[in-house]
């Protein structure tokens, strides 16, 4: 492969840039736009040694820096791989590209390093998807699915399905091929045990999917209510901030406004919205419509009631429109005196939550209703799941074939068609962990890599 060179450093000022080099010609390429203090020749260093020198391009001195060098397979990419940390400028550590590739080497492509890494066997696709989840875990419960995956737990996981999958069909190639030799029948019962056994495997890597999901990309929220609940003012508590304007006059949010803010473990793409209710309006109508489509789209809808006086018409229709399962109702300004007919609500809701928006209290409950709706338990962060669509699909489809195998072992088919069907369950498998796979597929999964990773 050609010797490629980025900045993998963030495009900001810093302390520090690193620019890395890698490739067969890396040493090289450092060699010729780095010389060491001390005089020792970059050609001769060990992997895992450093060097403190300067930086130059043709005889002209950039910037003291240090030289890494990573000699292969010892390295992240497998390759002889070489990183000049300098000053954190975003033109000094430019220059310092620049001079790579002058003097050898060619701009690295999105995610190029960590593609390399999986191409020269370093990691498999799975552990490399995990990259950039690391990257991007904006909190402790994302970082530590992440770090999950990059340990190779999905992939053991699914290797375990796989070599069992192959020793099957070893077996029923076996005995189909070879009628005369002296093999053991294929015994339909011990079979369909066997493939139970993997049937409950991968149902159990897949099941978790939703909750992996909510915590990586977090969970579309809805405020909704009647005009001067206090929708706005919960908002703000949640975001921190006066992001939504919070006036007496009722209808003053026209729009959806939308924040994500963090809840504990949990993200939320939160949409404060117009009041719901019947109004001659015409620019205000607009808002309610558009608040009735995003409560209906919001994996979970916060319903907001003021606590201070009965429940109106308008309560009402909202609440007919409200699915129990994945709503919350949040009774507001208990900082005053309840008028408002719990019962009717405790009918209705299986998470009610009392607060004062305007004191800031009870706020923290809502974190509570939030993580039962969607499921997150403790062990949720440290079990093995999948990270993406791609590896949802390739397990469903494996689940799928290894399901129809199993019907057709009930129904008594031959074993001809059930070694078709586990057959796509392993080809499945083996695109999951990056064993047998497109070009195509590779590619879209390291599109979406930062440059220098």
């Amino acid at each position: 492969m050609s010797t490629v060179a980025a900045i993998s450093t963030p495009n900001a000022v810093g302390g520090i840039a690193v620019i890395r080099i890698s490739g067969d010609d890396a040493i090289g390429v450092a060699e010729r736009i780095f010389t060491p203090f001390r005089g020792k020749n970059v050609g001769d260093m060990n992997g895992y040694t450093c060097a403190y020198g300067t930086a130059h391009d043709s005889g002209e001195r950039i910037d003291d820096c240090i030289l890494t060098v990573f000699r292969a397979p010892h390295s992240y990419t497998g390759e002889d791989t070489a990183e000049i940390s300098c000053h954190g400028g975003l033109f000094v550590s430019r220059k310092i590209l620049q001079a790579a590739l002058r003097h050898g080497a060619v701009t690295a492509e999105a995610g190029e390093f960590t593609r390399r890494a999986f191409l020269n066997g370093k990691i498999d696709l799975t552990q490399a998807e995990s990259v950039m989840d690391i990257i991007s875990a904006k909190g402790d419960a994302e970082l530590k699915m992440a770090e999950n995956l990059r340990s190779g737990a999905a992939f053991r996981a699914a290797k375990k399905c796989s070599d069992s999958l192959l020793r099957i069909l070893s077996g029923l190639a076996a005995w189909t091929d070879y009628p005369d030799e002296d093999i053991p029948e294929v015994e339909p019962d011990n079979l369909l045990s066997e493939l139970l056994k993997i049937k409950n495997d991968l149902f159990s890597l897949v099941k978790n999917y939703d909750s992996g999901r909510i915590i990586r990309e977090g969970v579309s929220t809805a405020i909704v209510g009647r005009p001067n609940v206090g929708k706005s003012t919960l908002f703000n508590c949640l975001s921190g901030f006066q992001r939504s304007i919070v006036t007496d006059i009722a209808g003053t949010t026209r729009d959806v406004i939308e924040e994500t803010v963090r809840l504990g473990d949990i993200t939320l793409r939160l949409a404060d919205t117009a009041g719901i209710h019947l109004t001659d309006d015409v620019v205000e109508e607009i808002g309610v419509e558009i608040a009735r489509k995003t409560l209906e789209s919001a994996e979970i809808v916060i319903a907001v009631f003021d606590g201070s006086c009965p429940l109106t018409t308008d309560d009402f229709e909202l609440i007919s429109r409200l699915k129990s399962e994945n709503s919350i109702a949040v009774i507001n300004k208990t900082d005053k005196n309840i008028a408002l007919n719990e019962e009717v609500l405790k009918k209705h809701f299986i998470h009610i939550v009392y607060i004062s928006a305007k004191e800031n209290t009870g706020i923290n409950n809502i974190q509570t209703a939030v993580s039962e709706i969607i499921g997150l338990r403790p062990e949720i962060f440290s079990t093995v799941t999948v990270a993406n669509e791609r590896q949802k699909m390739c397990i469903e489809n494996a689940l799928d074939s290894v399901n129809q195998a199993v019907n057709a072992i009930e129904c008594g088919e031959l074993l001809d068609a059930v070694n078709v069907l586990l057959d796509d369950a392993e080809q499945k498998l083996l695109e999951l962990t990056g064993e047998k796979i497109t070009d195509a597929v590779v590619d879209e999964v390291f599109s979406r890599f930062c440059v220098g990773k």
